[in-house]
């Protein structure tokens, strides 16, 4: 049983109110069942002992403002994801630090081959139980399985895709035992690493049956939770904060911490503000300049890691002029990475290529320094003339590497300038930008990227395959080279072949898809000095363990 499980914009002030309200309560609420769930599936009252208090609260800050859903078969921004992994549990999974898959709902399972097909078979542990006290079933994870399937949202392609899984080819053998077939084109092990992401996570069938409304549950999931992990949602207000409760029925060692408030702070001065006077116990994505002033606290410990999330520029394809590779290249050319990089005062790498540093594949290479008169031949051989505008939507808030996104969209508006391009500059919430890039509308995008799995084809695929509607089709990029190349990739065996086609599908991205690649950060972390078992693990789903983390 994994340790992780113990088993696995508004006004700062009103936002801390707001907290302060939230603690008020004296006890942990009883896990929230289905409207029309029986006795047996409601969570028994907590005790006395259960009470909540700022020592045993945990108030964790940062830019939440990527908030869209807590559905696991929906969410797919980082902040959705950390909520997500902290309510509901995978088959398997990652303990933190370590790169092997781990046994979590399933204590085993076996891989087998039968004619053109792999069949996985999963051994549920017996004693794993929903936060209703009602048993994890195999039946529960067909069902949730095939809930994302149906409902087809922005992480199904792992998946329909990448899996090759169908509704078809899984099967519950009986209430301990689930059975899963996938061609022979899918690696056994790539497999397991993506189903310990949150898309895989067991919701309980009969309490998300019971309030499935229209859309399958997933507006009911938003604002109660039916998972197994070591917490349950209290409520999410929405662009204020999410308010996690301790699972009375948890079937692995109790969390310490009884309460989780994630409060939404995207202003880098209210992190290091929040940290300061303790608001907070836990900040994260500080920027040098708050890292410098809060260096030597000793009230506050720094802690930092290095993210395997990329910061890039997502470029439409179709849309003029955008739709001349001459012109993306020229993009790339007219970028000062030097002083992008010096922006960032070491929280970040140079990284020019989708497979991020310390993945299989990852080559070093970086083949574009600013050049000013080639990236205006390139602009004039595709006809392009100075003062064209282009329209570019940015985050408001904080960006990978604690650096302002309005302060990174500025830096790049002004290389831009100098070969006569005019890059228009629009902030919108970080939802709002994802809805409206996910409906194939950005022309140009800042925007980050993290992989789903630890897998080279856990960006491969995105950046590179239009049939998987993820980043590829966001830009519009439909490239049938691209996608040849990395499925080819992605099913090779031999690790030195695998490696050496990730490096030509690389180059060919570079100079011909729809991407500027600009760096891949570092995430820092601020903590109180009374905070102890903090793990960031940007590989596992959630990347911040909560339940492993006490206060003394």
């Amino acid at each position: 049983m994994l340790q992780r499980n113990l088993r696995r914009s508004g006004s700062y002030l009103l936002a801390m109110l707001l907290v302060l309200g939230i603690l008020a309560g004296c006890a942990a609420p009883a896990a929230q069942t289905g409207s029309e769930a029986s006795s047996s599936e409601t969570a028994a009252e907590p005790a006395a002992s259960d009470e909540v208090t700022r020592a045993n609260t945990l108030i964790f800050a940062a830019d939440l403002t990527d908030l869209i859903s807590l559905d696991p078969a929906v969410a797919y921004e980082f902040g959705g994801i950390q909520v997500v992994g902290s309510i509901y549990e995978t088959l398997v999974g990652f303990e933190p630090g370590n790169a092997e898959i781990q046994p979590l709902l399933a204590e085993s399972w076996d891989v087998a081959e039968d004619g053109d097909m792999w069949v996985l078979t999963f051994h549920l542990n017996p004693n794993a139980k929903f936060a209703s006290g009602n048993p994890v079933t195999a039946q529960d994870v067909l069902y949730s399985w095939s809930r994302a399937i149906d409902l087809n949202m922005s992480p199904a392609f792992l998946f329909t895709d990448v899996s090759q899984l169908t509704k078809e080819n899984m099967a519950a053998v009986d209430d301990q035992t689930f059975e899963v077939k996938l061609p022979k084109s899918v690696s056994p092990p790539v497999f397991l690493s993506i189903i310990s992401f949150s898309l895989a996570a067991v919701v309980e069938q009969a309490v998300v049956e019971a309030n499935a409304g229209d859309d399958m549950g997933s507006s009911w999931l938003n604002d109660n939770s039916a998972g197994s992990g070591a917490y349950v949602l209290d409520a999410w207000d929405r662009s204020v904060s999410v308010t996690l409760n301790a699972n009375p029925n948890y079937w692995g060692a109790a969390p310490a911490m009884k309460r989780v408030v994630m409060q939404n702070t995207p202003e880098l001065a209210n992190l290091q503000a929040a940290i300061e006077t303790g608001d907070a116990d836990i900040v994260q994505d500080l920027g040098p300049e708050q890292v410098e002033v809060l260096q030597g606290n000793p009230d506050i410990q720094l802690v930092s890691g290095q993210s395997t999330g990329l910061a890039y520029i997502g470029l439409n394809a179709t849309e003029p002029p955008l739709d001349n590779p001459d012109v993306r290249e020229a993009i790339r050319y007219a970028i000062n990475y030097d002083e992008l990089i010096a922006l960032l005062k070491g929280n970040a790498q140079l990284v020019q290529e989708f497979i991020p540093i310390g993945f299989l594949g990852h080559t070093g290479e970086n083949p574009f320094t600013q050049d000013i008169e080639k990236s205006k031949e390139l602009l004039a051989k595709a006809g392009v003339a100075e003062g064209t505008e282009i329209d570019a939507m940015v985050p408001v808030g904080t960006g990978p590497g604690g650096i302002e996104w309005s302060t990174l969209a500025a830096k790049i508006q002004n290389d831009l300038a100098q070969v006569g391009l005019v890059l228009n500059l629009q902030q919108l919430q970080s939802s709002e930008l994802l809805n409206v890039y996910r409906a194939q509308e950005g022309k140009a995008v800042f925007m980050s990227w993290g992989p789903d799995f630890p897998d080279p084809d856990g960006n491969a695929t995105p950046f590179t395959n239009y049939e998987a509607r993820s980043l590829a089709w966001r830009n519009e990029w439909d490239d049938a080279k691209a996608i040849e190349m990395s499925k080819a990739a992605a099913a090779e065996q031999d690790p030195t072949k695998r490696i050496e086609l990730y490096k030509e599908l690389t180059e060919y991205v570079q100079h011909n898809g729809p991407y500027v690649l600009l760096y891949q950060p570092t995430t820092t972390f601020g903590l109180r000095s009374n905070v102890h078992g903090f793990v960031y693990d940007p590989v596992d789903t959630p990347s911040i363990t909560f339940a492993l983390i006490t206060k003394e």
